[in-house]
């Protein structure tokens, strides 16, 4: 899904928000690379991105053309600092819903970012039609749970063991919703 480009503030700091595009995919790559490796929070080990650059052009470009799903950039003084997603369900009886993602380069926390960019998220799935946003996260990411529950998520339930990391250890992970 294409959106316009917009600018998004977080305590004064304003925050240009735009579409993937083709050209993105080695910076995306870098990225999921790098914040994989500075938080066990997200999903992939940092040796697990694979894809090559035409891999993930193909994948921006998919999403790009999609109707269902959306992804943005996130730039503050011109520099990359993180995106966000969300993608919609395909079947009728799922149609009214929609998941999120959310990352941004650890530096770039902690300074309302999140947030913005989560709201103004928000803003265009409604828009778009989704009745219902949903998330994944992990139970001991205490500083992202306080922040979806501040912005009206509420925990349905918990996933024990969710993710086993390289060293052996679990993490637990709660599945969160927020009417739209």
């Amino acid at each position: 899904m294409r959106v316009p480009e917009m600018e998004i503030y977080a305590r004064e700091k304003k925050i240009a928000l735009r579409n993937a595009g083709e050209q993105d995919a080695q910076l995306l790559l870098d990225y999921m690379k790098k914040t994989s490796e500075e938080t066990r929070f997200l999903v992939r080990e940092p040796e697990e991105f694979t894809m090559t650059e035409e891999q993930e052009a193909e994948f921006i470009k998919h999403i790009n053309d999609s109707e269902t799903d959306l992804m943005l950039l996130a730039f503050l003084d011109g520099v990359f600092i993180g995106n966000s997603s969300f993608s919609g369900m395909n079947r009728m009886r799922y149609r009214h819903r929609a998941s999120m993602g959310i990352a941004l380069y650890q530096k770039y926390t902690g300074m309302g970012i999140g947030r913005a960019m989560i709201e103004k998220l928000l803003e265009i799935a409604r828009e778009t039609g989704y009745e219902q946003m949903e998330l994944e996260v992990v139970a001991d990411n205490k500083r992202a749970v306080h922040l979806y529950e501040s912005i009206g998520f509420q925990i349905y339930g918990t996933f024990p063991d969710n993710m086993k990391y390289a060293d052996g250890t679990y993490a637990d992970a709660y599945w969160m919703m927020k009417k739209l």
